[in-house]
């Protein structure tokens, strides 16, 4: 029991450290993002507008991207965790045959004479 205790802490723990590191990669980019010069476009040159817009484009790209793939992922979690589910409920009536049968074997044990 303590080694699935602590497979269970280490999976947590290793999910904890993606989640942070993923969180810090969002929130760089969003800044990234923000401090872009949106309001001074009208006072730029046209070849920075042109570059601007580019990266923009770029970035739009590769944020629908990640966006799909977190969909995509969060789906496919979603669709693991009912499977799961469906296991729990379907072995749970040999489980509580195997306790009611083991309750009435002890019961017999210990109150039948022979």
């Amino acid at each position: 029991m303590q080694v699935i205790v602590q497979i269970l802490q280490l999976v947590q723990d290793s999910i904890y450290a993606i989640a942070r590191v993923a969180n810090a990669a969002w929130q760089w980019c969003l800044t990234q993002i923000i401090a872009v010069p949106w309001d001074r476009l009208g006072d730029m040159p046209g070849s920075k507008v042109i570059i601007l817009l580019g990266s923009s484009a770029i970035v739009f790209y590769f944020i629908s991207k990640a966006t799909r793939e977190l969909l995509a992922a969060g789906e496919k979690a979603f669709a693991a965790i009912m499977t799961l589910f469906q296991v729990f409920v379907r072995a749970l009536p040999p489980i509580l045959i195997a306790g009611a049968t083991a309750a009435a074997g002890s019961w017999v044990v210990n109150n039948v004479n022979f």
